[in-house]
Formats: structure tokens, sequence, C-alpha cells
């Protein structure tokens, strides 16, 4: 194949759906950016629903190509990156704004949210920044989770919610409840879940009181939206806290929240790339703090099912139609 073409993986968004196709290679686009040969690239729900936020990406004739979470080798960078040289080992988590991501060979990326690769596999890196570093920066930045006892995780054995369960352990929560799927208990336990409750279970607030001893909970993150971001917000206690991953809050679906002194967050970590300094820092920041945490095995990247570059499209699609577990990871090959 020449060199100046490549095989990646678009997003048609007049067919709705992802390909392998070959396009031409991708050039640097400012002088902060720099590209990246990948080496491997986590799949992740927010790829595979492309199609509700497509028109935020930039306009131009060039293919889509999605994929967030990537770790990856510099192989040339623009005339204002200073931090960074050709031949480092760095991960980020992709600006979905732009065009070319990391389902290729090649991706381009803004420098300035660039972190050192830590010092663990590609495949484990690539699981980590959309997930881990949501879930950190729930914890770290929106909860002020020092001075917090009770925590509740709604979807906690997914992505986000499998990292935010070992960092509420690391925050030393001393209440940790995982509501997911019963199939999934003894996974939330290993992660340091001290009780599970069936997200079906129709007696779900009765036995939240009953954990908290008709106190509420401290605090609450929401990684499924929709009607849970109604039905967690009953369940928070005086001066409860609830970050919502997902959905915008929608302050009528809160009752009481003034005379409750209830705090509601929103977090949406990609959206750092496009608010100044400040936004990116806070994703370099999280990001930084995870990798160590990686380094030292203090967290641990959930169940990874590593695939090819051609196993893409069709994963997603999985995503897509909520049937997939654990965390996908593709491989690149060059």
């Amino acid at each position: 194949m020449p060199t100046h073409k490549i095989k990646a993986v678009i997003y048609d968004p007049n067919d709705n759906r992802f390909m392998l196709k070959t396009i031409a290679k991708p050039g640097l686009e400012t002088p902060f950016d720099v590209m990246v040969e990948v080496s491997a690239v986590g799949l992740n729900p927010v790829d595979a629903k492309i199609n509700h936020w497509v028109s935020m990406v930039e306009p131009t004739n060039r293919d889509i190509v999605g994929g967030l979470d990537v770790s990856g080798t510099i192989v040339a960078k623009g005339s204002q990156v200073y931090n960074w040289n050709i031949g480092d080992h760095v991960l980020y988590h992709g600006d979905m704004r732009r065009r070319q991501g990391g389902f290729a060979p090649l991706c381009v990326h803004d420098s300035r949210t660039l972190t050192k690769h830590p010092n663990i596999s590609a495949v484990q890196a690539a699981a980590s920044p959309c997930a881990g570093w949501t879930a950190f920066r729930a914890l770290n930045d929106k909860l002020l989770c020092s001075i917090k006892e009770s925590i509740l995780i709604y979807g906690a054995s997914g992505g986000v919610g499998s990292y935010a369960l070992q960092l509420c352990r690391y925050f030393n929560f001393k209440t940790i409840i995982a509501v997911c799927s019963e199939q999934n208990f003894e996974y939330a336990y290993s992660l340091g879940a001290t009780h599970c409750v069936d997200y079906q279970d129709p007696q779900i607030r009765a036995k939240i009181s009953f954990i908290t001893n008709a106190q509420g909970l401290d605090c609450i993150i929401d990684c499924v939206g929709g009607p849970a971001q109604k039905l967690t917000s009953t369940m928070l206690g005086f001066d409860g806290q609830l970050v919502e991953l997902v959905s915008t809050i929608d302050s009528s679906q809160h009752q009481n929240m003034f005379e409750r002194g209830l705090s509601l967050s929103q977090l949406s970590l990609g959206s750092g790339h496009v608010y100044g300094e400040k936004g990116k820092h806070s994703i370099t920041q999280a990001g930084t703090k995870m990798n160590m945490l990686l380094e030292k095995q203090i967290i641990c990247p959930p169940h990874i099912t590593t695939i090819t570059i051609n196993d893409i499209p069709e994963q997603l699609e999985q995503m897509r139609q909520g049937h997939s577990k654990g965390k996908y990871v593709a491989i690149a090959k060059h």
C-alpha cells in the first residue's frame, strides 16, 4: 500500500454506520499538533454513539475517524510543540470535535492534552482514559470526597463504574454501594463495593435507606442517565451530592433541592479540550494521576477483550445495542 494511504475505520453519517476504508494519510493541522503512531485504541460508548454528537465534528471534506483513547508514539510534531519529542510514548483522551482519531494506524492530536505513557502495556493504558479519567474527576474534582462517607455508583459494572469503585476504595469511603445487575455483584465486590443492589430491584430505595440507617447517601455518581437521575436523587441525604455523567441535569426531577441542600454537578471529560488552559489542565491532571495509580497497581483496568482494527465496526454496533460487556481495545498492526 502506498505510504500516503492508510486503512481506517470511518463513520459515515449518511448511512449511520462504521466501515473500514482506505483514506489519505493525515497531516498536522495546527502548530500545537502531534501525529501519533497508534499502538492500541480503546472503544467507548461515546465512540459508538457518534450519531448523537456528529454535528460537533469540525466541517471538512475528510472522513470522520473515531477513536478517542489512544496509546502510541509521536512520529511528527508542529512548530509550537515544545514539551514533547518524536519518539515519546504517550497516552491521551481525544477531542470528539476533530476528525482524525485512533481507529487508524496514524492519528492527530493537540499536544497540550497529552500525558506521558504509564509504565503499563499499551492495551491496559488505552482502556483507561475515557472511563478512568472521568471517574477520577468525578470523585476528586466534583465530590470533594475526603469529607464524605457513603457513595453509590449507579451503573457500577460498566467502564466508568469499574474505575469509580476502585477509586472510592482509594479515597477511603466507608460505604460503597454498587448498583448493577445481580450477575455482576461478585465483580463489583472485587473492585471495592461494600454493598450491591440489583438495578431492577423494586425495593432499591428501601434497601439504600436501610444501608444508610435512613440518613440517605452523601454522594452518587450516575453512569447511566435517563430515569436513573430522578431515582438516584431520592436516595440522597441532607447536603447530598450527585454527579451526572450522561444526561443533562433536569432540576425539576430533584424534589426539595433547596431545603435538602442538594448539590448537582455535570461532568464531561472531553469538554476540557475547548475551554482554554483550565479545561485542558482538567484532562491532563486527571490523566497524570490515574496513570500513576495504574503504574502502582492501586487501580487496575477492568476485564479487557482485545480485537483488531477489522473488528471495530462490528464491535461499535454491538456497543450501540448494549450487547457488549467489559472493555474492548483494538491493537494496531503496522
